[in-house]
Formats: structure tokens, sequence, C-alpha cells
């Protein structure tokens, strides 16, 4: 019994930190749609804040200074999609899928210039991980949730303030607001454009922390497409969780739960080619997107540019 609660915990674990970085995200992505500004370039937003953290901390050997290259580079990308997006009304798509192809080129380009052509990935300084007292000796539940780095637990504080900014506080209805009808909002007096920026700010911040939590938390080295789709997973989390911050992270969890899953069948050895474990996070993610149709609602005007001149 013990060995089977063991294998549990650790299954646990392993699904937490794959959804830690897609959480990050999904919430940020979540600020940005509730203020009517949708973001499908969260994959390049992740990439940045993964391609910044792992160089700051290679070159420094801080995690601190990781982590703060990570959101700046994170920031980048998104308030360029916000000024894209918001000043020059843009379309929020085209916009997000033209960042992802060019985040994906200038970061392999940047990483060849720094490193050059080498069979040996460079590596750099992973964050500690760290038990805390009493919450991590709880059966199964502790090791999986209160045995990990400092990214995980700032994940449960940010999964927590977003649900009380979206549910129960004044900024947060603004928010919605602003994503809602924003010409009332303008109405009242609200700057809606101000909004807007401030909530790409948001979503640059926690894409940039989910992108340098893979390089070092998570995998300690950088190479070419180190997210792998994770951003578009990412978007996959929002959409089941329905900008709801709870929501995402349980979703981010049955995702993380096929990746652990995949990964333990691949050891198994059964006859069957690796190839097609890997896939299963993500039919994972496509079944259950498919349950989910026609079960939420979108804010009205997402997507849509906002013109005050405009009647």
């Amino acid at each position: 019994m013990e060995a089977f609660l063991a294998t549990v915990a650790t299954f646990l674990a392993a699904a937490v930190r794959v959804a830690t970085p897609l959480t990050f995200a999904g919430i940020g992505e979540a600020y940005s749609e509730r203020a009517g500004i949708i973001n499908i370039g969260v994959e390049a937003i992740m990439l940045s804040g993964a391609f910044a953290a792992f160089m700051a901390t290679s070159a420094t050997g801080s995690i601190l200074l990781g982590v703060a290259a990570g959101i700046l580079g994170g920031v980048c990308v998104s308030m360029l999609h916000g000024v894209l997006s918001i000043r020059c009304r843009a379309n929020q798509n085209i916009a997000g899928l033209a960042l992802n192809i060019l985040v994906l080129g200038l970061t392999s380009f940047l990483f060849m210039k720094a490193f050059g052509q080498t069979t040996v990935l460079p590596t750099c300084k992973l964050a500690p991980q760290f038990a805390i007292p009493l919450l991590s000796q709880i059966p199964v539940l502790g090791p999986a949730l209160f045995s990990q780095s400092g990214f995980e637990y700032t994940l449960y504080l940010v999964v927590m303030a977003a649900t009380v900014v979206f549910y129960r506080t004044e900024w947060g209805t603004t928010l919605t607001a602003v994503g809602e009808h924003p010409r009332a909002a303008d109405t009242a007096g609200l700057n809606v454009q101000k909004i807007r920026y401030l909530a790409c700010l948001i979503n640059g911040i926690l894409g940039g922390l989910g992108g340098a939590y893979i390089t070092i938390a998570q995998l300690g080295f950088f190479m070419e497409d180190v997210n792998a789709g994770r951003g578009y997973i990412a978007l996959v989390a929002v959409i089941l969780g329905r900008r709801n911050p709870a929501g995402i992270f349980a979703s981010a969890l049955v995702i993380g739960l096929a990746q652990a899953l995949q990964l333990q069948l691949q050891t198994l050895r059964i006859g069957i080619p690796s190839q097609a474990f890997s896939m299963l996070p993500y039919v994972a993610a496509v079944v259950v997107l498919l349950f989910s149709i026609g079960k939420g609602r979108d804010p009205v005007a997402l997507g849509v540019p906002y013109e005050r001149d405009k009647r």
C-alpha cells in the first residue's frame, strides 16, 4: 500500500510540474482575454521568457536574475502584441501568429550566435526544490504539492490572487466590462486602452514566468523550440477552464496527468512507437476540448479593436 501511495504521489508531482508553466501562461492569457485582447502568441511570450531566463541564469548563476529576465522577455513580446492590437488595430490572431514565428526564429538565431553549433547543450543552474514543513507530510498530496520549487508555490498564490481579482474586486469588474462592452465602459469614464495595456502587461509577466520555469526549473538548458507547443496547450487550458483561474489550473493538471502517463508508459517498453505516447497529452487536450464545445461564452468584444471615434 505504501508503495502504491508513493507511486501516486510521484505521478501527481510530475503532473504539477507539467501544469505549472501552462497555468502561469493560461492565467496571463485569461487577464488579456477578459479585457478583450486575444493573444495566440502565448507561445512567443513563453519562448522569449524561456530564452531570456536561460541566458541570464547561464551568465550570472542567479536564479532571481533569470526570473527577472524571463519576465522582461515575456513582457516585451506581450506589449508588442498589445501595441499592434490596441494602437495599430491589427488583426489580433494574425499578430499573435506572426510573433510566434518571429520569436522562434529570433531565439534560435541568438542562441546559435551565443553558443555556436554544438552537440552538447549548454546548461544553467536549476531552481532548488524545498519542502514546506507539515504540509509536505500530508499523504500523497504533501509530496506532490508542497515539495516543489518556488515557482510552484508562487503559482498557488497567483491562482488565488487572480480568483480574488476577477470575482471580488472592482478592477476585476472593470476588466470584464472592457472586454464585454468597451464603448459603455468608455462612456462610464474608464480608460479602455490603458486597461487593455495593463492586461497585456500582466499576460507578459505571467507568460514570461511560465517560460522561465521551463528552462531554469524544469530542464536546465535551452534549445530551439524548447516550448514544444506549450503555449498552444496553455490556450487550450484557458478555453477548458473558461478563463477561471482554478479551472485553468485543473485543466492544466489533466493535461499534466496525460503527460506523466505517457512518460510512464514509455518506460514499460510496450511494443508501440514512442511517438504514439508523445501524442497522448495533445490527444487528451483535443478530446476534452471537444466535450467543452458550446459550454462557455467568450467576451463580446474579444478580438475586436476598439475605435473610440467610430460610431
